[in-house]
């Protein structure tokens, strides 16, 4: 493609290493990116509150697509730009789908206030022995009908020992105008996003403003949460060590993350 004028890159598994660090290559080259005039935004499944690592990491505080596509967050100002919910009845339908289609399965949802760390508003509330996916959880424990009383930017529905790719073909079969369907990790943790929200509409809500096209964006992704957006942009970046289904969509496979993958296509536009 051309010199890209916007660059969306997922976190987990593409911008970050396995010990969670930006290697000094790759802040290099995303660095040598915006220094030359191109916009760079964060396209994670992270909420909010998860960004400021990865800010920390980058040297400098980036526009970010968050929740799946959900929430568009400003990290300069850590202010919540607009935020997409799954409403409490259709909350209720998903959590009635998902504990008998799958079971055993807890469930817990992201809420959103207007900043990272809003304090009015608790904002990961798990359901009782909710299993979690990875390490030191901030979640607040509550009954399943407090979990299901306010909407919510997504629903987590987790099931330790089980496949999330597998929990995704089953739980496809039951839920359709109810919300989408994705993961980012492969070890039983399915998130449901609001029908039609995805990293790709996010990255548009931030683009469109700018005069910034589909086809003037190179996407990085690895996982199926990523798919929209590789196959939106105008040049889709599966890493090494993506899901297949990231692979298909992508126009090309660089690197794996724990060896520059993004590093080595942004080095041959801007260094």
């Amino acid at each position: 493609m051309t010199l890209p004028a916007l660059i969306a890159c997922d976190v987990d598994g593409t911008l970050i290493d396995d010990r969670e660090r930006i290697s000094p290559r790759t802040r290099h080259a995303v660095h040598a990116a915006v220094e030359a005039g191109a916009k760079f935004i964060l396209a994670t499944g992270r909420p909010p509150r998860w960004v400021q690592p990865v800010v920390d990491e980058l040297g400098f505080a980036p526009m970010a697509v968050c929740a799946n596509g959900a929430v568009v967050y400003d990290a300069a100002t850590d202010r919540v730009v607009s935020a997409h919910t799954l409403a409490v009845d259709t909350l209720g339908e998903l959590a009635e789908i998902a504990t008998r289609v799958i079971p055993g399965a807890g469930l817990a949802v992201e809420r959103i206030g207007r900043s990272a760390h809003d304090t009015a508003t608790p904002q990961f509330i798990s359901s009782p022995g909710y299993e979690h996916a990875w390490l030191n959880p901030d979640n607040t424990e509550v009954s399943i009908e407090d979990l299901l009383s306010a909407p919510a930017v997504k629903l987590l529905i987790r099931k330790a020992g089980a496949r999330s790719d597998d929990m995704a073909a089953e739980l496809a079969k039951h839920i359709g105008i109810e919300g989408d369907i994705t993961y980012s990790t492969n070890n039983g943790l399915i998130e449901i996003v609001p029908l039609g929200f995805s990293k790709a509409t996010g990255i548009d809500e931030i683009a469109r403003p700018l005069g910034i096209t589909d086809e003037d964006v190179v996407a990085f992704g690895d996982m199926p949460n990523d798919v929209p957006m590789l196959l939106r942009a105008g040049h889709g970046v599966a890493m090494g060590n993506a899901h297949p289904e990231a692979v298909a969509a992508a126009n090309e496979v660089t690197a794996p993350n724990t060896d520059d993958g993004v590093a080595r296509v942004l080095e041959r536009w801007w260094l």
